[in-house]
């Protein structure tokens, strides 16, 4: 997909340590300069289009499988759904590329990422999340379950599971989708739980996933915390689930995304009303959270949708959507996507430093992702009735990879 050639004036430096010199457009081709940190270019390209069968493609997903002596090409892997309405969802297809995103095979639907029968409903799988587990050789997905009737999307007031499948590329195949157990409580507290967001695989291979959960009858107002998993190459278990953070503002603390960078964890997190950040030194003990802001003091203007991070070792940036962008058009302001750098001490997003990953396409651009693919490419992947993502590419390598998602 190409656009218009057009070409930014240059922009100023407000951030300590990293110079930004000029910025480009051409042809599809946005290009961000630093002078003494890191260097990036951001390319659009189109993975799926959308026909006249279905309205849209939804939750393009990737993650890779790291070259090595019997894979000399490196694989990506990615799940994607077709919406059928609100939070209306098929199963999940997969999708390979043994190019970087060049080409995709035809996507797939997988028997074990289908529906199921829950009587009286149907349930599906959604808002899955990939990660390249070393220690198993495999890949893993995390997203949660979803209740559906006749007509579409059955409500919120039903129970909702966090769920896992893994995919082995040496047979191809995927293991059916199957519920994370949670402990059990007198008060029932992890009865509607599910996940939507960036996870980290420890050096030890057991995980730390962003969880949030609210036992039944209790309205809508979510917890949040980490769960520390282990996975065995068989069954995935909880081992201990961090500190809870609240925040009693229209539905609470949900779809969070956590990071490492420079010996610290970060947490980015959903509300209706504002986007929240939180650190920890642990990955367990999030807190306090703090709403996201500029650098200046003025609101980000990200709500009710997520935020991802884009980590490399030279800086930590932040994806996400914002008010005020001439996108009142668009529903939740979801779109375009934003890229900005984050002061990782002071826990605020860089103005001068924010750019547009993803232009407008008059589509929400809401429940994107984003994926280190390998040492010298970070992928946003989005959909919007096609399917697309854009390439970060660096011009120095990323050490992070296979450390962060």
């Amino acid at each position: 997909m190409r656009f218009s050639t057009f070409v930014l004036l240059a922009v100023s430096l407000l951030s300590p340590g990293v110079s930004y010199s000029y910025e480009k457009k051409i042809q599809g081709e946005i290009t961000k300069t630093f002078h003494s940190q890191v260097e990036y270019k951001l390319k659009i390209e189109t993975i799926l289009t959308a026909n006249k069968g279905f309205k849209k493609w939804f939750q393009p997903r990737p993650a890779a499988i790291p070259m090595d002596g019997a894979n000399q090409k490196s694989q990506v892997i990615m799940t994607v759904q077709k919406i059928l309405g609100s939070d209306y969802f098929t199963g999940l297809e997969t999708l390979s590329s043994f190019d970087m995103g060049k080409t995709w095979s035809k996507p797939m639907a997988y028997p074990e990422h289908a529906w199921r029968d829950g009587k009286p409903h149907k349930i599906g799988v959604c808002d899955f999340t990939l990660a390249w587990h070393e220690p198993t050789k495999t890949i893993l997905g995390i997203g949660h379950t979803v209740r559906y009737t006749k007509k579409g999307f059955a409500g919120f007031g039903y129970q909702r599971d966090t769920v896992w499948s893994s995919y082995n590329p040496k047979t191809g195949k995927w293991t059916p989708w199957k519920i994370l157990e949670f402990p059990v409580t007198e008060d029932n507290r992890y009865y509607f739980n599910g996940v939507h967001g960036q996870w980290l695989v420890k050096n030890d291979g057991t995980l730390l996933v962003p969880v949030y959960f609210v036992g039944p009858k209790k309205g809508f107002m979510l917890t949040g915390a980490v769960a520390h998993l282990k996975y065995d190459g068989k069954e995935m278990s909880v081992l201990e689930l961090g500190k809870e953070l609240t925040h009693s503002v229209k539905r609470g603390l949900y779809e969070k995304s956590i990071t490492w960078y420079q010996g610290k964890y970060y947490m980015t997190m959903r509300n209706d009303l504002k986007g929240y950040v939180a650190v920890s030194s642990d990955g367990m003990n999030f807190g306090p959270i703090k709403a996201w802001t500029f650098d200046d003091g003025h609101d980000l203007g990200s709500y009710n949708t997520q935020q991802k991070w884009v980590t490399h070792e030279k800086g930590l940036f932040l994806v996400y959507t914002r008010r005020g962008a001439d996108n009142d058009h668009i529903p939740r302001n979801r779109a375009p996507l934003f890229i900005a750098e984050v002061d990782s001490e002071k826990l605020h997003v860089i103005r001068s430093s924010e750019k547009v990953a993803v232009p407008e396409r008059g589509e929400m651009l809401g429940n994107f992702d984003a994926t280190t693919i390998s040492e010298s490419e970070t992928w946003i992947t989005v959909a919007g009735r096609d399917a697309f993502f854009a390439r970060i590419i660096w011009s120095k390598p990323n050490r992070l990879f296979g450390k962060i998602n």
